[in-house]
């Protein structure tokens, strides 16, 4: 049902502000979710600004199309937002002139709703997809991995220390029995660490980096910001809300290098212009108004920056 859809637009204000929106002109919302962000585009661009949302969330995508059915200038598009530029042609449009908006990782409703497998403190199949139609799941993750693969996985996506000893006692485990729930893997990870206190749940880093592995998220967040440069039309914004710092660094750094004047590190530099400016040089974070309403909130980081190569 639409109306259970549990849903917070983070940073909404900042990050559309951040387009500075004008009628007339094209946008991106390359993270459709519960339809906040693209609303609030759509109310500012509208009658005659056109606004393309990208989702592969079913359940994201039947809510926000009722939530959003009045407005005749949205088109919400069903496919990943890696696939930006193929599915942006087919709706014939070649340059975005407006700007686009990217709301990185998993929304609340994904991270809440049980049975999508991304919480370990319920109980439920070990799956994490965004796209519930992909083949490849979390228990793949789990079960399919080799120890020296989940190790560099956990390290990597997780930061988690005691990654070889987590992954030891995953494959362990499995060569009895498969794992297949969240609370199985949960537990296993609380008796295979020391026990330490802290504010953060012994499995919380392993889940995060299963579920980016799960869904490519920061190979996927390079590529589509790379695409996205391509697509801009002169003076066209791009703001980005990310929620971890491994999404943030690979924002950051891009942005970064494609603001500089000379990107080759030559004695005598053949750099082209940049093509882009940074709006921001250090990130913009949720107001203490929004941290009292929505906690999570406290780990977005908003980055902006225009285009500025005719």
């Amino acid at each position: 049902m639409a109306n259970e859809f549990n849903h917070f637009t983070v940073m909404k204000n900042e990050a559309v502000d951040a387009l500075e929106c004008q009628n007339g002109k094209i946008y991106v919302d390359c993270t459709l979710g519960g339809g906040g962000h693209s609303e609030l585009i759509l109310q500012r661009i509208s009658p005659d600004g056109k606004l393309f949302a990208f989702d592969i969330d079913d359940d994201a995508i039947k809510y926000a199309t009722e939530r959003l059915k009045d407005y005749k200038n949205l088109t919400i598009i069903k496919d990943s937002y890696v696939n930006i530029k193929s599915a942006l042609k087919k709706y014939g449009v070649e340059k975005i002139t407006g700007g686009v908006l990217l709301d990185l990782g998993a929304s609340y409703h994904q991270l809440t709703k049980q049975e999508r497998g991304f919480s370990f403190s319920k109980e439920a199949p070990l799956d994490m997809r965004f796209d519930m139609s992909a083949d490849f799941s979390a228990y793949d993750v789990i079960n399919g991995y080799k120890e020296d693969e989940l190790v560099k996985i956990f390290s990597e996506y997780g930061e988690e220390r005691f990654s070889k000893r987590i992954a030891k006692a995953i494959v362990n485990n499995r060569n009895q029995k498969p794992i297949k729930t969240t609370t199985e893997l949960a537990e296993l990870i609380v008796n295979s660490t020391p026990h330490i206190k802290s504010a953060i749940h012994p499995a919380t880093r392993v889940f995060q980096a299963v579920r980016i592995e799960v869904n490519g998220e920061l190979k996927n967040v390079k590529n589509v910001l790379t695409d996205v440069l391509e697509l801009l039309d002169y003076g066209a914004i791009i703001s980005v809300i990310s929620f971890h710092s491994l999404e943030d660094r690979i924002v950051k750094k891009l942005f970064k290098f494609e603001a500089q004047k000379c990107r080759c590190n030559d004695m005598i530099c053949h750099c082209e212009p940049p093509r882009i400016e940074l709006v921001n040089r250090k990130p913009i974070t949720a107001s203490e108004e929004e941290l009292k309403i929505n906690p999570p909130s406290r780990s977005a980081k908003l980055r902006v920056v225009k285009f500025i190569k005719k």
